[in-house]
């Protein structure tokens, strides 16, 4: 036979595209169109509706950056196509870029109902299957014309990111507005043409059945009337008929496919597009599961249902619907699918606590899985948190995207910091946003790493990333492919029945221990500094917001604990951990706004913190310590005046001064309070450091030398920092002045300013205080650089194999060495408030207030020493989406700590983001509770949500060992509880028969425990 494969497959090529498809509308007749301009921001339906609409005419640029504009559609069916399929088909201008960052549009009747959304790759809305003829069309379409803000392929900073220099040119031409009458026959003839064309380029050319597919692909074309497509579709399908019928093999690998829309809640549109992007997409989804009765929708992110509950109470109704019928999958149990690294031990469990409850309570739905595709790698914690909220698989996919080496598995048991295991599976397929496309099914198969002893892999489909979700054509291609020679079979099921499936057989999967890092996307723990300071601050706020409201709702008669005012604050902080808001990678738009709420959530928690404090009565000032250890330090009074206090863990103390253990000296440059010696060079460095308790030096080189690096990434300048950054660099080693502050003897300080780059200032204020050992940098940064890191080095004289970092509820080790590609990868990577550096014997923790981002290197001395560098990542300047990023002022303090274990740089880094608190309170309440035993280390104390007054305490083991010891309340226990994260109860805990409970903890091990206390006379 000779070879025609070229012949035939651009014969089928040509007739498809020009043919084939332009014939899937067997007719058209236009819309009338009129349109309105909102002015400024979206409007309410009823505005739009009693608004002032003017003709307008195909082919008229529309749509200002940012704007809506509101079409009002009017037609008639034609009465001859009655029996017919009818539909609306709208293009607003769509261009070829992604589908879900560019104009779209929600289509509503008249007295408001949405209807359905238009899309790039949805377009239709339906009218009649069959229509009746004649039938009148109105419409009225609200129609975003959102930017495509990386369509010019990072090639330059746009302005188009925020609505305050976007300008108001239009950016698109509106095409057309059709009813339609939808061919059928030929819109599945182009299906069966497009599933078997792709199926047969990704099958091999010495495959047998690539060849019987070529052939009957030549004899469809040879049964097709070109003058006649519509007449003879039917006829070139059963030629087909006999291939599409080919059962797949026995062996052949399954996909479960779930219909997915991955809706970032900000992104490159801002949150209150998100929230109209929800109602669309969600109109799709519930308008295609009443198309098909086998279409099953996958939807996490309980903020984003709730913005529909509020906003559009008929597409919630259709939602409710959708679950009721066993369409509509909630699934992943958090309030956003927020970022995987970033957000605090005690945030995550409140997202996993919030999330849960929204599906439990709106659809009586216990969701069984964490599903995260799109974060930029997933702490050590996430098994054991994921567990404790009842949860029993993790889902994501974003491992794949790694820079350098491959994950060696898809299917597989992820064991945390504590031992805590969960099932966990990366679909092969590589892609949340799936179409079952030719290319997708052999990528499937070909990635999957469990072959031989797994069968079966997950599949999201549908349009993501904003962009509409699943559509018919996605379905039909899954029912093509169910059972279909040559490819692997495709299912659509239910997440939690594709993980039982996948755990019955391979129950024995391996094991990966420790953090899921991201190879890529490493700027994120950097970029747009204030979004992350807004949200540590907001953290620890929070808890310190609960714990007084706690002691005054336990003591102060009269006192209401502020459940609703607390829930709200907290899910905004939670709204804006979403993995592309506090990771720094969105649009200038959405960090302005991020800075705005967390300013208001800062001033609320103000209020709501003085009040708790205030409702223990006037009496004189009092120091009040929210960190979980006792502190002996300096704080400074009202007139900043600094007193050394003490101050229990949780507690409060008079404002009285107490006798430090020696007083600060300071000679010069050289500040010493009797622990250490700090000596600043002329050049603003520091020269030595000394430990006076180990008689060593802490420094082998210059210490907190700040470092200017040139950082453009090869890619995604927001997300990334590519490792050649660290070649071209400037060391700040110029100070415009360096002077004395402070001069003892409570507080020795040093200023020192400096001026570089494109008008670029620091000014650190080194502060050492009496009885402390830690080294504080008080950074004042106005940041005008760009595509710069700003890096702060601590070249440290020890011999460190690792370095351990803090993450959610422990920490992890990293190796400082590179044998390997895994470890050579890790060349910028977070950690919380702390990072440890140690030998045997001796080790130093770098502490911060806001920052995460740091690399951690080791190099030997000539002198046959050992130096291992903390850097700190202190301050970005990418230009893309936001061009410009963290521009302007930066105020943040990070510390060095020599001579500490990690029980010291535990304490300290809790210190360090917990300031001493000083107001006027009247008496001196017991802590809420206080813990004797090493290790055991509080992390949260808050009433119950259930208002109860129950007393809800969370606890960790802290240091990496176990621990023992019994948590005390500061009110008359009658009983206590282990709860999970949700508070529900899992076993009655033991008590002394007094108000202690003993506890029992393993390697970072986390306890929650529900407190009942004896009635005292008033409401909580």
């Amino acid at each position: 036979m000779h070879d025609e494969r070229r012949r035939i497959e651009e014969r089928v090529e040509r007739v498809h595209t020009q043919r084939i498809k332009p014939a899937v509308y067997a007719a058209t007749v236009p819309l009338d169109v009129e349109a309105w301009q909102a002015p400024g921001e979206p409007v309410p339906f009823a505005e739009a509706a009693a608004a002032p609409y003017e003709p307008f005419v195909m082919g008229t640029p529309w749509g200002p950056p940012w704007g809506t504009t509101w079409f009002r559609m009017r037609g008639r069916v034609p009465a001859e196509w009655a029996g017919r399929r009818v539909e609306a088909v709208v293009d607003l201008g769509f261009t070829e870029d992604w589908p879900g960052n560019q104009a779209e549009a929600l289509v509503h009747l008249t007295d408001g109902t949405p209807l359905k959304a238009v899309n790039p790759l949805n377009q239709y809305v339906p009218i009649g299957n069959p229509a009746t003829g004649g039938e009148a069309i109105d419409y009225l379409v609200e129609a975003a014309s959102n930017p495509d803000i990386l369509a010019n392929g990072f090639a330059a900073p746009t302005p188009l990111g925020d609505v305050l220099t976007a300008g108001d040119r239009p950016l698109y031409t509106f095409r057309s507005a059709d009813i339609a009458v939808l061919d059928e026959q030929v819109w599945h003839l182009d299906l069966d043409l497009q599933v078997l064309r792709e199926l047969m380029v990704h099958l091999g050319e010495h495959e047998p059945r690539r060849h019987e597919i070529l052939h009957a692909l030549d004899r469809a074309m040879d049964a097709l009337d070109l003058d006649d497509v519509s007449g003879s579709a039917t006829a070139v399908r059963e030629v087909l008929a006999p291939v599409l019928a080919r059962p797949a093999h026995a062996s052949a690998h399954t996909v479960s496919g779930v219909g997915h829309a991955h809706i970032d809640s900000a992104w490159l549109w801002p949150i209150r597009e998100t929230k109209r992007k929800t109602s669309r997409t969600f109109s799709n989804v519930t308008a295609l599961a009443d198309e098909y009765d086998d279409f099953i929708f996958a939807c996490s992110q309980a903020q984003q249902y709730e913005w529909v509950r509020d906003h559009y109470p008929e597409v919630w109704a259709r939602i409710q619907e959708s679950v009721r019928k066993g369409q509509w999958a909630p699934v992943g149990g958090m309030w956003v699918e927020s970022d995987g690294n970033l957000p605090g031990g005690e945030a995550i469990a409140r997202q996993l606590v919030h999330g849960k409850r929204f599906f439990i309570e709106h659809f009586g739905i216990e969701t069984k899985g964490v599903w995260l595709p799109d974060s930029f790698g997933y702490n050590a914690a996430y098994p054991q948190l994921a567990k404790l909220a009842g949860n029993e698989w993790f889902l994501t996919q974003k491992i794949s995207w790694n820079q350098t080496n491959t994950f060696p598995h898809h299917t597989f048991w992820w064991e945390g910091i504590d031992g805590t295991r969960i099932f966990t599976h990366f679909p092969p397929i590589d892609t949340y946003n799936a179409r079952f496309s030719g290319v997708e099914m052999d990528r499937a198969v070909r990635n999957y790493a469990e072959k031989g002893v797994g069968t079966r892999s997950l599949a999201p489909f549908g349009w993501g990333d904003g962009g509409g979700g699943p559509t018919r054509e996605i379905m039909e291609r899954a029912r093509r492919l169910a059972d279909l020679e040559g490819s692997p079979k495709v299912v659509v099921e239910h997440p939690d029945d594709f993980f039982a499936k996948a755990r019955a057989e391979y129950p024995d999967a391996p094991v990966w221990n420790g953090e899921l890092y991201l190879e890529l996307h490493r700027a994120t723990y950097t970029s747009q500094a204030r979004t992350k300071q807004g949200n540590r601050r907001s953290e620890h706020r929070l808890r310190e917001a609960e714990l007084w409201a706690t002691t005054a709702a336990l003591h102060a008669p009269g006192y209401a604990y502020p459940h609703e005012k607390l829930d709200r604050l907290w899910k905004t902080v939670l709204l804006h951990q979403f993995h592309d808001i506090l990771p720094g990678s969105s649009i200038a738009w959405v960090h302005r706004e991020a800075e705005a709420e967390y300013a208001r959530v800062a001033g609320e928690l103000e209020e709501l913190t003085a009040e708790a404090v205030g409702a223990l009565g006037g009496g004189g000032p009092r120091v009040f310590n929210t960190s979980p250890y006792d502190r002996a330090e300096v704080v400074r009074t009202g007139t900043g005046t600094p007193v050394f206090v003490t101050v229990p863990a949780g507690g409060s103390a008079p404002l009285t001064a107490a006798e430090p253990p020696q007083p600060v000296r300071v000679a010069g440059r050289v500040l010493d309070n009797g622990l250490v010696r700090v000596e600043i060079a002329e050049d603003g460095t520091l020269s030595s450091v000394f430990d006076l308790r180990a008689d060593r030096e802490v420094l082998a080189d210059a210490g907190n030398l700040l470092r200017l690096h040139t950082d453009l990434p090869n890619n995604w300048d927001a997300w990334d920092i590519d490792k050649h950054y660290k070649n071209r660099y400037t060391d700040l080693l110029a100070a415009d002045s360096v002077e004395v502050v402070e001069e003892g003897p409570l507080v020795g300080a040093v200023r020192v300013t400096r001026s570089f780059g494109k008008g670029s200032t620091i000014t650190q204020t080194v502060t050492l205080r009496a009885g402390s050992a830690r080294v504080d940098f008080e950074t004042d940064i106005d940041w005008h650089e760009a595509e710069k890191i700003l890096k702060a080095a601590f070249p440290v004289d020890v011999r460190a194999p690792h370095s351990s970092a803090e993450i959610q509820f422990g920490h992890v080790q990293r190796p400082t060495h590179t044998n390997t590609t895994w470890e050579a990868a890790k060349f910028e990577v977070s950690c919380h408030r702390w990072v440890h550096i140690g030998e045997p014997g001796y080790g130093v923790a770098v502490l911060n207030d806001s920052t995460y981002g740091h690399d951690v290197s080791r190099t030997v001395r000539e002198d046959g020493g050992t130096t291992t560098t903390v850097r700190l990542s202190l301050v970005r300047a990418p230009r893309v989406p936001d061009p410009e990023a963290d521009q302007g002022r930066h105020r943040l303090v990070y510390a060095l700590l020599p001579g500490a274990g990690i029980e010291d740089a535990v304490a300290e880094g809790y210190a360090l983001n917990l300031p001493l608190r000083v107001a006027d309170a009247a008496g001196a309440p017991a802590p809420v509770v206080s813990v004797d035993g090493e290790g055991i280390t509080v992390e949260a104390v808050k009433l119950a949500d259930d208002a109860s007054g129950d007393v809800v305490v969370r606890l960790y083991e802290s240091r990496g060992g176990r621990a023992t010891g019994t948590l005390r309340t500061g009110f008359p226990l009658a009983g206590a509880q282990v709860t999970d994260l949700l508070e529900r109860p899992l076993e009655p805990a033991v008590t002394d028969g007094g108000n202690g409970v003993p506890v029992r903890l393993r390697p970072f091990q986390i306890l929650t425990l529900r407190l009942s206390r004896t009635t005292t006379g008033h409401r909580i």
